[in-house]
């Protein structure tokens, strides 16, 4: 049987619709890359594309803070520029533990696929300080009539 449905048809099909955003150069700073509003979303899958390279120590995590409730943590505060993430590597989650969640890790041994519910707010990232650019890229779908996930 053939298949007429092109690549992005099979993605959004499969994962939800898709928006991307960069972080600029990573200062100490948090900043809201994507916000959500109208209700809740299914984060289906979330990972980073190094654009520029990383090099300086630092301590980097992507944080959900609603609306109403309280920030919680997608991942674990991670160094990732002490042993340097260089441009072209892909930044997915390790696997998230009873007591502590997950940890960025570079592509090989982790998950883009998340399957998070993420309420009325923003998801953003807290970083202690660092160089490089990284390019954050998130699959959705809207869990009430009205929810979107878009760029902040």
């Amino acid at each position: 049987m053939a298949n007429f449905l092109q690549g992005q048809e099979l993605r959004t099909l499969h994962l939800g619709n898709r928006v991307t955003k960069s972080t600029g150069t990573l200062a100490a700073t948090t900043i809201s890359l994507f916000t959500v509003a109208g209700g809740e979303v299914l984060v289906t899958s979330m990972y980073g594309l190094v654009t520029t390279s990383i090099t300086v120590a630092n301590s980097y995590k992507l944080i959900v803070n609603p609306t109403d409730g309280d920030t919680q943590d997608l991942c674990a505060a991670t160094d990732i520029g002490s042993t340097d993430t260089l441009a072209g590597s892909v930044l997915q989650f390790g696997l998230a533990t009873t007591t502590a969640p997950p940890k960025l890790i570079s592509i090989g041994y982790g998950t883009s696929r998340l399957d998070v519910v993420v309420p009325t707010g923003d998801i953003q990232h807290t970083s202690a300080g660092t160089d490089g650019v990284i390019l954050w890229a998130v699959t959705w779908i809207p869990m009430v009539t009205g929810a979107t996930l878009v760029a902040a």
